[in-house]
């Protein structure tokens, strides 16, 4: 019942903390993103605003648990790596919304995301090799999912004037 429970509270805490990067992100940017969705020019195939908090959330949630699976890898140097790869893409994740949505730098926030991207296939590779076997088809999942959203995030938004 022990490890149970220590299984459950690593995984909160990745995930709490994970979502609280994007819940503060999102409370930065709340004035620039009302702003930005009031003079944004949608594609016809954008999904309603109300879609990417939702989607946000899961994926930030999936982020945390990737996260929490290597963290329960045992201790090494690729394990140590993995989990800082995760924390600067977490962190340029958290700018991307500042960048984006706050200052409005919209070519800026694109070659960001690029570098994000990189970041977050780095990071996906990285925590394969934690473990002798891959992690899990749920940390392919995590990762992949979030490579997803970013990619329908750079088409799917044009920007003023764009």
């Amino acid at each position: 019942m022990k490890m149970k429970k220590h299984l459950w509270g690593t995984y909160g805490t990745w995930v709490l903390f994970t979502e609280a990067v994007g819940g503060l992100a999102g409370w930065l940017t709340r004035d620039g993103t009302q702003l930005y969705s009031q003079v944004i020019t949608k594609p016809p195939l954008s999904p309603p605003s109300i879609v990417f908090p939702i989607v946000w959330v899961i994926l930030f949630a999936l982020m945390g648990i990737g996260a929490a699976r290597v963290y329960l890898a045992p201790p090494s140097g690729l394990r140590s790596r993995s989990l800082l790869l995760f924390l600067v893409q977490l962190a340029f994740n958290f700018f991307w919304s500042i960048i984006f949505f706050q200052f409005q730098n919209f070519g800026f926030a694109l070659v960001w995301l690029a570098v994000l991207w990189a970041l977050i296939l780095w990071m996906l590779l990285a925590f394969r090799r934690v473990a002798a076997s891959p992690i899990s088809p749920l940390g392919d999942l995590c990762g992949l999912s979030q490579l997803g959203c970013l990619a329908a995030q750079s088409t799917l938004k044009k920007a003023p004037g764009s």
